[in-house]
């Protein structure tokens, strides 16, 4: 018996040697080289690209290995850069005997140089597409079989992993666009990965060059545990870049499998965009009215959510001098769908518009130029897919030069119809309200506007947006419109619609129609200009109007004061900036307010007013005028000689322009 146990374990000794023997020696005489060439040829077919591979070294003892060097994949044709991707040497070492226990350490996982080169050719052709022909040798995921994703934690097949040696050296990675001349390039990509187990966490530590600039990823992910998905994996990284960007991303992965889920904070420290293009050797796409605009920005937030939906909450976002609160929903990212809650304390949009002389370039059209039927209009396929529900508001806000409190309105969005309802606001002592629709459905966006204004100060709202002192008054109104295009031609020539403007107790600037109803002479330059700034006051302006494809025109524009009542009515041609209006002017004899029906006293004269926007021209209807004189002197002569006693001079001129008159007539000398 005892001989047979010597004998047994003489044997297992000797077959021990020899499998050490073998582990050691076999790797040395074994030439793995020899499939290289079936290995190059086997992933050429699959990726459609040459491939190169340099060399094969095998190692079995004291822990299995593999070194793959000098690996090379190709581009496809048409390309100037030889590879797509290449690996100075791949190293993998894996000890052997805890495997045989189903624990997973490995001893090195070391990649080294790894290249990956990005390109579009002057065709536009990406080179990380599949080559033409792929699709038929490889079988569609699509027409694969899936398994049914089991729910809850996903046992591992080992007991436990522990890394030893984890990294990826020198790593570099280019982008070409040949077409435009774009480019970026990430360099000295190294990352490392420390204490790498199932039960503890896993310390990170990358860093890069992009384009230059420093780029730096630390923290610590896990422990992920021996059942995925049956515990959070914690997650707290922090982000620096381009000596500008600094953000803080911490929480938790929720579950791994079978669909990652994420609860995590994030923190955006105030940087400078501005500043960031400059550090990305980039010219800033804005060119904004204000050239310190965009100069501060940051953000804090609240994420959940998943790869198909995305929740934010506890918003904040500063942007220069303004600071936003919001919530956001997001899901279906290719069209999006969102929910929002935006909520603004003070912004100058002014700022971020384009400059002036930018716009101008832009080819905003000569004024009272037709609109180009021929210009191309811009593709809105990319508006017509979002999905919107949400809530806009703001305290304080200045655009166009017009300053607005509390604005809110209630936004909604599908199929490429955008509606604006509610919609309400405060300015210059007054408010509006109302509703609007953008609708770009068809070729060109088509927009409705139902709005109701009261008691809003028409003076400082003139001043601040266009810059003009011609009217006072507290305003009310009721207005209905539609346009089209995006074209600011297009647009006033689709204007279509109607409405009714009320001025309560405010004046005209700049003319004195009361003066030009009494006196020709003063009120069409043939008398001396007066000192101050003539003016007509008003207690009420009603103007009613109508829309057509661009022209305006009102039936009877009332004007009331003590002294004066005005009646005007014509067209305006917002396309080609052209006025036609006729003023009927009547004088009060008494001051008895609105409500005064006595026989109105003095010389009144017609005026018209012809010529364009930037220079109108006003003149006497003398013609006019005269027919109605001759008419009432036919039927009661001792009332115009009355109606003439009040001005001498205005008598003389209206003799001669009288003698004019009828001599068209056939009726004077």
């Amino acid at each position: 018996m005892k001989r047979a146990l010597k004998w047994l374990a003489g044997i297992a000794a000797v077959l021990i040697l020899l499998a050490v023997a073998a582990v050691v020696i076999v790797p040395r005489f074994v030439d793995l080289n020899r499939f290289k060439a079936p290995i190059e040829q086997r992933v050429a077919e699959v990726t459609g690209r040459p491939f190169a591979l340099g060399g094969i070294r095998l190692s079995l003892f004291p822990r299995a290995g593999i070194v793959l060097e000098d690996l090379h994949l190709g581009n496809p044709p048409g390309f100037s850069q030889t590879d797509f991707a290449s690996i100075r040497s791949f190293e993998l070492q894996v000890e052997l005997l805890p495997l045989l226990s189903k624990n997973l350490a490995v001893e090195r996982f070391v990649v080294d140089s790894p290249r990956i080169f990005l390109a579009k050719n002057p065709g536009g052709r990406a080179n990380w597409g599949s080559p033409e022909g792929i699709a038929r040798r490889i079988p569609s995921v699509q027409d694969q079989p899936l398994a049914e994703p089991t729910p809850g934690a996903a046992p591992l097949p080992i007991r436990s992993l522990a890394v030893g040696d984890f990294e990826i050296r020198d790593g570099a990675l280019a982008y070409l666009d040949e077409w435009t001349g774009e480019s970026a390039e990430v360099t000295a990509f190294n990352l490392r990965l420390a204490d790498v187990s199932l039960d503890r966490p896993i310390e990170m530590d990358l860093s890069a060059q992009f384009n230059g600039k420093p780029l730096t990823v630390t923290g610590r992910v896990g422990p992920v545990g021996r059942e995925v998905g049956r515990q959070p994996v914690p997650l707290d990284l922090q982000v620096a870049a381009l000596d500008e960007l600094r953000m803080q991303l911490f929480g938790h992965l929720e579950t791994l499998a079978p669909e990652p889920r994420f609860a995590l904070k994030l923190n955006l420290e105030p940087f400078s965009p501005r500043k960031l293009m400059a550090a990305l050797g980039r010219e800033f796409p804005l060119h904004t009215a204000d050239p310190a605009a965009l100069g501060r920005v940051s953000l804090k937030a609240d994420l959940t959510g998943t790869a198909r939906a995305v929740s934010v909450s506890d918003g904040v976002l500063a942007l220069d001098d303004t600071t936003a609160r919001f919530s956001l929903q997001g899901k279906e990212f290719d069209k999006p769908h969102l929910v929002f809650d935006f909520a603004l304390d003070t912004i100058d949009a002014d700022r971020y518009l384009p400059a002036k002389n930018t716009a101008e370039a832009a080819g905003a059209g000569s004024p009272g130029a037709a609109p180009d039927a021929a210009a191309p209009r811009s593709d809105n396929n990319h508006l017509r897919r979002p999905v919107l529900d949400g809530l806009l508001r703001i305290g304080t806000l200045k655009m166009h030069g017009a300053r607005i409190q509390d604005l809110s309105v209630k936004v909604g969005a599908e199929g490429g119809r955008y509606r604006f309802d509610p919609l309400s606001l405060n300015l210059y002592g007054g408010s509006m309200g109302g509703s609007a629709v953008l609708d770009v459905r068809g070729k060109e966006p088509r927009t409705g506007l139902d709005l109701k204004m009261e008691r809003i100060q028409a003076g400082p709202l003139l001043v601040d947006v266009m810059r003009k002192d011609v009217l006072e008054g507290s305003l009310n109104a009721d207005v209905a419109l539609s346009l089209a295009g995006d074209a600011p031609d297009r647009i006033k020539a689709s204007l279509n619609g109607k409405g009714r403007l009320q001025f309560n107790d405010g004046a005209i600037k700049g003319i004195d129609l009361a003066g030009m109803a009494r006196n020709v002479q003063a009120a069409f330059g043939l008398a001396e200009r007066p000192a101050q700034r003539p003016r007509t006051d008003f207690s009420e302006l009603k103007v009613p109007f109508t829309l057509s494809n661009g022209l305006f025109q009102t039936p009877e524009t009332v004007l009331a004061s003590p002294f004066l009542r005005l009646t005007a009515a014509g067209t305006a041609d917002l396309v080609r900036e052209q006025l036609d209006f006729r003023v009927e002017p009547k004088l009060v004899a008494t001051i008895k307010g609105q409500g005064d029906t006595a026989e109105r006293a003095g010389l009144t004269v017609p005026i018209l007013v012809s010529g364009t926007f930037s220079n109108p021209i006003f003149r006497p209807d003398l013609e006019g005028m005269a027919r109605q004189r001759l008419q009432e002197a036919l039927t009661d002569p001792s009332k115009l000689k009355e109606t003439l006693q009040g001005d001498r001079q205005s008598i003389e001129t209206l003799k001669e322009q009288g003698r004019q008159l009828l001599k068209g007539f056939g009726l004077g000398n």
